[in-house]
């Protein structure tokens, strides 16, 4: 069997995603025929078959399913390694962080103050984005470390932990709900989080239709303030943006968040080390296991809602 091709990689994997031969075409810029003759053909170049076709449905069979899950693996190798290089080819030398906005629990700066007195310390460029887009840039090569919520897709990176902490519910200040002291998931029932999840679902199970795009802070803000959504966000976000038109109220039976540091696995980087090393240093400094406080204790009452949302995570 001769090497499979990144060409054959990519004509495959459009095909598994789009589980239509005209839709993958499309997607390639590809007349359909040529596409059909070259998966025949991987096909015949492994020995097994990769799609049950019929005339209404494309379905990927077990080695079809095997194979879409390393080619993803394998395309994403390919295009950091490019990446990689263009960067690592440029005259001034930079770290790149990958991270969604206002998720640092506030220890950004002290990790920057921290890591700029490291000698292996180059610039950093900051790539903000939404959730879930920092694995990809760091697969893809666009990212040399990433800061991110878990739980997320870890193959291929190495991780540390850094710091757990509850998460509350924000919800607009006339919602009924915000009379209550505590709530728990069950309460939010008829209610929608931002990327459509319902959020007696905890906002952690795969919404029901593709995420919408709500990027900026102060837009997410907007419309929890309106009542068109509520928001899980780790209590760190809620100490730092109070404002009158939102309550924040703890959840009993929500689950925390955790932040996590990611870079890619054989990263001989001395900058990511380096960056590494601050992040795990300040995190510690900052949130020692001690200090953390149960959701359960928090109370805000609207005359102190400021000075609650203090005493759950401490001052950075």
């Amino acid at each position: 069997m001769s090497d499979l091709e990144v060409r054959q990689l990519r004509y495959f994997v459009a095909v598994a995603e789009e589980l239509h031969f005209g839709r993958a075409a499309d997607r390639l810029g590809m007349a359909q025929p040529p596409l059909s003759r070259a998966i025949r053909e991987l096909e015949r170049q492994l020995g097994v078959q990769l799609f049950e076709r019929t005339t209404r449905h494309v379905v990927l069979t077990p080695p079809g399913e095997t194979l879409l899950r390393d080619a993803r693996t394998a395309l994403d190798a390919v295009a950091a390694a490019a990446e990689r290089a263009r960067h690592v080819g440029r005259p001034a030398p930079g770290l790149r962080l990958a991270l969604k906005a206002d998720y640092d629990a506030g220890l950004l700066p002290q990790i920057f103050e921290t890591y700029h007195l490291e000698d292996a310390a180059v610039p950093v460029e900051l790539m903000l984005g939404g959730r879930g887009e920092q694995v990809p840039a760091l697969r893809q090569g666009r990212a040399d470390v990433a800061l991110l919520a878990t739980p997320f897709d870890d193959r291929g990176l190495d991780v540390e932990p850094l710091l757990t902490e509850p998460r509350l519910v924000a919800l607009a200040a006339s919602d009924p709900l915000a009379a209550r002291t505590t709530l728990c998931v069950a309460d939010l029932t008829g209610r929608t989080l931002p990327d459509g999840t319902p959020a007696d679902r905890d906002g952690l199970a795969p919404p029901p239709e593709p995420p919408r795009p709500v990027l900026d802070l102060a837009q997410l803000f907007n419309l929890v303030e309106l009542g068109n959504i509520i928001w899980f966000p780790p209590s760190s976000v809620a100490r730092r943006h109070p404002r009158p038109g939102i309550a924040y109220r703890p959840v009993t039976d929500l689950k925390p968040t955790a932040l996590a540091i990611a870079w890619p696995q054989n990263c001989h980087s001395p900058a990511v080390a380096a960056f590494v090393r601050a992040a795990i240093a300040v995190a510690a400094a900052t949130y020692p296991p001690e200090s953390a406080i149960p959701a359960e204790t928090f109370t805000a009452a609207s005359h102190s809602e400021t000075e609650e949302l203090r005493s759950i995570v401490p001052s950075s």
